[in-house]
C-alpha cells in the first residue's frame, strides 16, 4: 500500500481556499456581474493583479490533485470498490448541489438585482465534480491494467523520463496543443465548456501519471522547484507588463503548468508531514467547497449596499464565507444523513 502523501493534501486544501478568495475577489471586479455574481459598485481592480497570476493554474491544479487522488484510491480498491466509493463520494454531492444548493444562491443573485425569483437546477461552480467523475468513468480500465501490470515497459520508460528535466518538457505538449487546438474565448475560464472539459481530463491524467511514476518526478520538481518558479514567474510578469494579462495561448499553457509544478516541488520539500489542522482541514475542504458559494453571495447581498470602504467589505466578505462554511461543515458533520450529501464517509 502506498504511503500516505501529506503534500498532496495540503495542496487540496491551498487550492479550495485560494479558489474561495478568488471568487470573493470576483465580486469587486467591473465585469462580475457579467459572470453571475453579486458585485459591488465601487471596485478593487488592483486585486486583479495577484489573481491573474492564480488564474491561469489554480483550476488544472485541483484537476492534477484530482487524477493524483484517484492513484492512491486503487491501491486499495478493486474497480467495483473505487466506482461504487466515487459514486457515492462526487456523483451525489454533485447531484445534491445542483438540487438544493446552487439554486440559493441563484435566488440571492436574483433577489438582489430584483429580478422574478425561480428554481434553478445547474451545477454553476459544481462543475468541477461532474467533470471528475467522468474523468473516472472513463480512466479507470486503463488506471486498475497499470495497476495490475507494475512492470510494464511504460512505467519503465515513464519513471525514467519523469525523471529528468526533458520529462517535465514532454508533459507541457499535450496542454499546448489543447489550447491551440481548442483555441477558446478564454483560456483562463474552464466552467462548462469544451476548454475545461479537455483541459481537466489532460490535467486529471497526468496527475495520476506523475503519481505513478514514482519518486523519479518529485526529486525531479523538488531539484528543480527554484528554477521552475523563476521561469514561471518570468513569464507572468511578461502578461503583467503587457498590461491585460495575456500571452498567446500556448505560453499560458507553458506558465500553467510550471506554477503546478512549482507548487508540487515546494509542497512535497515542506509540506510532506502529519498536523491535527491538516486532518481537520482535508476533511472539511469538499463540504467548504460545495458550501462557499451560499455563504460568499449570502455575504454580498448584506454588505454591498453598506456605505463603507470597498477593502473593508472585501475582508467581510472573506470574513462571513470562511466562518458560515466552517460553522455549517461543523453541524453537517454531526447529521448521519447530511454527511454523505457533502461526501463525507459515514461515522
Amino acid at each position: 500500500m502506498s504511503e500516505r502523501r501529506y503534500d498532496i493534501d495540503w495542496l487540496r486544501v491551498i487550492a479550495i481556499g485560494l479558489l474561495l478568495i478568488y471568487h470573493i475577489a470576483i465580486g469587486f471586479q467591473p465585469w462580475g456581474v457579467f459572470i453571475g455574481f453579486i458585485q459591488n459598485t465601487e471596485s478593487l481592480q488592483w486585486i486583479w493583479t495577484p489573481m491573474a497570476m492564480l488564474n491561469i493554474w489554480r483550476i488544472p491544479l485541483l484537476f492534477f490533485v484530482s487524477g493524483m487522488g484517484v492513484y492512491f484510491a486503487i491501491q486499495r480498491r478493486d474497480i467495483k470498490a473505487l466506482l461504487l466509493e466515487r459514486t457515492k463520494r462526487i456523483l451525489v454531492p454533485f447531484l445534491f448541489g445542483m438540487a438544493a444548493i446552487v439554486p440559493l444562491h441563484v435566488l440571492l443573485w436574483k433577489n438582489y438585482y430584483h429580478q422574478d425569483l425561480e428554481y434553478v437546477f445547474n451545477p454553476m461552480h459544481l462543475w468541477f465534480l461532474g467533470n471528475i467523475f467522468v474523468y473516472v468513468l472513463i480512466f479507470t480500465p486503463l488506471f486498475f491494467y497499470l495497476k495490475n501490470n507494475p512492470e510494464n515497459k511504460f512505467y519503465k520508460v515513464l519513471s525514467k523520463v519523469m525523471g529528468t528535466p526533458i520529462g517535465l518538457l514532454l508533459l507541457l505538449i499535450p496542454f499546448i496543443a489543447e489550447a491551440e487546438l481548442v483555441n477558446p474565448e478564454s483560456f483562463e475560464y474552464y466552467a462548462m465548456n469544451a476548454h475545461g472539459f479537455w483541459l481537466g481530463m489532460l490535467a486529471f491524467l497526468t496527475g495520476f501519471l506523475c503519481v505513478y511514476s514514482g519518486k523519479p518526478f518529485w526529486n525531479n520538481v523538488t531539484k528543480w522547484r527554484w528554477v521552475l518558479f523563476a521561469i514561471a514567474a518570468t513569464l507572468y510578469i511578461l502578461r503583467l507588463l503587457e498590461g491585460e494579462f495575456n500571452a498567446p495561448y500556448y505560453l499560458k499553457a507553458i506558465e500553467s503548468n510550471l506554477w503546478i509544478f512549482t507548487v508540487l516541488g515546494f509542497g512535497h520539500k515542506y509540506l510532506n508531514k502529519p498536523s491535527n489542522i491538516l486532518s481537520y482541514l482535508s476533511q472539511a475542504a469538499y463540504p467548504v467547497y460545495i458550501l462557499h458559494m451560499v455563504f460568499l453571495y449570502l455575504a454580498s447581498w448584506l454588505i454591498f449596499p453598506w456605505e463603507i470602504a470597498a477593502l473593508i467589505k472585501f475582508a467581510l466578505v472573506i470574513i462571513i464565507t470562511f466562518i458560515g462554511c466552517f460553522v455549517t461543515y461543523e453541524l453537517i458533520g454531526r447529521v448521519k444523513w447530511l454527511r454523505p450529501l457533502f461526501g463525507l464517509k459515514l461515522k
